[in-house]
């Protein structure tokens, strides 16, 4: 059974979640209503995924993002809001985020990309996406000003790249391609070398927002 923590500082959204994610089988191990309580409850639990809310006092959802990656920690992260604004998306994509979806969702796209996160996999709205694409090539680069040249990618690296932004886990890739799940795994690693990205979703931020990927 996947375990998921759900962070957001309304009662009833969280109580809400949890009766849901109940329903499709889903666990919800630990709850909290700011990013400070969220650190406690992810080292606490360890949760396969974590659902974020971005808007909460004292300490909110893009600090809690910055807090993990500061710590090292490769929870995935799933951003759940009511808020679509182009900025807070790519701020959230940038501090780590693996997924960001608005609470408008059914619970069938809410556990599929929860399994999907928790598989290894990303996911964005696709509602937000086309705006999410040209904010990236009209802004600066997501892996800041100090990152290194891209690197020319190999054919099958940009295939592997592809499906990683198709929110493919290294699995599915690797089932896809007929690779060994190993294989994949090299690959991304060079991926995001290549393109000095931190992680898979800078990578992909960083290869739409110089054209690799369309």
């Amino acid at each position: 059974m996947t375990r998921v923590a759900v962070v957001d500082d309304q009662t009833l959204v969280r109580q809400g979640i949890r009766s849901l994610l109940d329903v499709a089988g889903i666990e919800v191990v630990g709850e909290a209503d700011d990013g400070g309580a969220a650190l406690d409850i992810i080292d606490e639990t360890e949760p396969d995924v974590v659902l974020l809310d971005l808007r909460m006092p004292r300490h909110d959802g893009i600090w809690t993002l910055e807090q993990l990656r500061e710590r090292g920690a490769d929870v995935p992260v799933l951003v759940l809001t009511t808020f679509d604004d182009d900025t807070l998306v790519l701020d959230a994509l940038r501090a780590g985020a693996r997924g960001y979806l608005l609470k408008d969702v059914t619970l069938e796209q809410l556990t599929r990309a929860v399994e999907a996160l928790a598989a290894g996999g990303t996911l964005i709205a696709p509602s937000i996406t086309d705006r999410l694409l040209r904010a990236i090539r009209s802004g600066p680069s997501p892996v800041g000003v100090d990152a290194p040249p891209v690197q020319d990618l190999t054919e099958r690296e940009l295939e592997v790249l592809r499906l990683v932004a198709e929110g493919y886990s290294n699995r599915e890739i690797a089932g896809a391609l007929f690779l060994a799940e190993g294989t994949v795994k090299n690959h991304v690693s060079t991926i995001l070398l290549k393109l000095g990205a931190r992680d898979r979703t800078n990578a992909v931020l960083r290869a739409l927002h110089e054209g690799i990927l369309r």
